[in-house]
């Protein structure tokens, strides 16, 4: 791995007249120290958010004990008791990829080191200095249906990547990002809500600043090539190459600079002036994220959104909660049972923040519906019980109308051990997207 004690910086941007393109997520933005609106039609399509949570649930909480429709709500899943008709709980689901292979240390902790990774991937995180894992299925869906859209897809996170660096037999790519473009470029997640506003609406504060700059922007690979040049003395030759391959998309951007002036002249569009840095407090934040992901879907800069709510290993505390004891420890519970009861408060606090999301994007209207009835929202964790770092039963939810492409109301119970990939695969040809296997799966689910 490539260690320097210089970093750059995870919000780098090459900057032109006007635009602020994002950077893929490189080695050299992990500090050494952590390295040890409405549309006129709505798509045809559902919006996809991925939503990923650590560390599992306390299972016994979480799964119901009957199947089908008539399935009693359990104590984790019971905020969501409102959105029954837009929910499918499914459960039997492993990621395999998790663990490791045949020649690599046992799993236990390391398993932690591809968690993340291995959620939207299905595919097994190779250890070393390079990243090879998969393209992520968001990443899949962005390809063939975000191209009409100023940005493929946004990718958003709670804590910063510098937090959730671990094991240094793996690179930090792993714990960082959810988002895989191809099986070495993840794409950084960004967790300060006003760099995630600039990079949906432009620079500038306010929204008539934000327009001023795109009207008079120049041609955006002109305008950045000097700043490409310039970071460029400063990387090392691993990040020289990702950044060479990131600007094929670059030459999409400026195809897309014209979209979003298109998209953001509408007057029936009111875009609120940009928000300040981060806020304190975790509910803050995220609610924060939140209603950017919903002003995203609304004025259709994007469809596809991607969110880590904590990182894997993060022992962040929510005071929110009424648990003192930080996430990560409280997932760890010694197989006692008032520690499982205590984490399984943790797991309805988070369930009740997500509801949050929800409830805004069911109160966004939509041409004949709201932006839940037309999104598909998936929020699960690439662990189970993280007391024994093992990743089987999965906790996975589908949340939305997805169009009216998937039947809600259902705990939907498969065979034991089917994989994760076997749920992407039926996923996406939901969404019109066919494919004979995604990462390790065996077969397609119909959800």
């Amino acid at each position: 791995m490539f260690i320097s004690k210089k970093h750059l910086s995870r919000r780098t941007m090459l900057r032109g007249l006007g635009t602020a393109v994002a950077l893929p997520l490189l080695d050299s933005m992990i500090p050494a120290s952590t390295a040890l609106a409405q549309t006129a039609a709505v798509p045809k399509m559902p919006r996809l958010g991925c939503i990923y949570i650590p560390h599992g649930a306390t299972m016994a909480y979480w799964t119901p004990t009957t199947t089908g429709k008539n399935f009693e709500f359990t104590p984790i899943l019971k905020p969501l008791e409102g959105y029954r008709n837009q929910l499918n709980i499914i459960s039997g689901l492993a990621n395999a990829p998790v663990g490791p292979e045949s020649g690599e240390d046992s799993g236990g902790a390391q398993n932690h080191e591809r968690a993340a990774a291995a959620f939207l991937t299905a595919a097994h995180p190779v250890s070393g200095d390079r990243a090879f894992v998969g393209q992520s299925f968001d990443q899949v869906v962005a390809e063939h249906l975000g191209q009409d859209t100023p940005m493929p897809s946004v990718e958003l996170s709670i804590e910063p990547a510098g937090n959730v660096c671990g094991d240094t037999n793996f690179t930090c790519s792993y714990r960082s990002s959810l988002s895989w473009k191809t099986p070495t470029l993840a794409l950084p997640m960004e967790n300060n809500p006003q760099l995630v506003f600039e990079r949906l609406f432009g620079d500038g504060t306010t929204d008539e600043e934000r327009r001023e700059r795109r009207r008079v922007s120049a041609s955006l690979l002109d305008s950045i090539r000097e700043d490409v040049a310039s970071l460029n003395m400063k990387l090392p030759q691993a990040d020289r190459v990702r950044l060479s391959d990131y600007l094929e998309e670059v030459r999409e951007i400026e195809r897309r600079v014209a979209l979003v002036d298109a998209k953001l002249s509408a007057e029936s569009l009111e875009v609120p002036d940009a928000p300040r840095g981060i806020p304190n407090g975790f509910e803050n934040h995220i609610n924060l994220m939140f209603d950017l992901q919903v002003l995203a879907f609304k004025s259709d800069i994007t469809r596809i959104s991607t969110l880590m709510m904590a990182g894997e290993g993060s022992n962040t505390r929510y005071p929110g909660s009424g648990i003192a004891e930080g996430f990560h420890n409280a997932s760890h519970h010694s197989n006692e049972q008032k520690n499982k009861d205590q984490f399984a408060v943790l797991n309805t606090y988070h369930i009740g923040v997500l509801k949050g999301f929800f409830d805004r994007l069911a109160a966004t209207e939509d041409g004949d519906g709201s932006l839940l009835d037309h999104s598909l929202i998936m929020y699960g964790s690439s662990m189970s019980d993280a007391n024994e770092h093992n990743y089987d039963p999965l906790p996975i939810l589908l949340v939305g109308g997805a169009n009216g492409l998937i039947e809600g109301g259902r705990h939907l119970e498969f065979a034991p051990h089917t994989p994760l990939g076997n749920l992407y695969l039926g996923l996406l040809d939901k969404f019109g997207i066919h494919r004979d296997s995604f990462g390790d799966s065996t077969g397609r689910l119909e959800v």
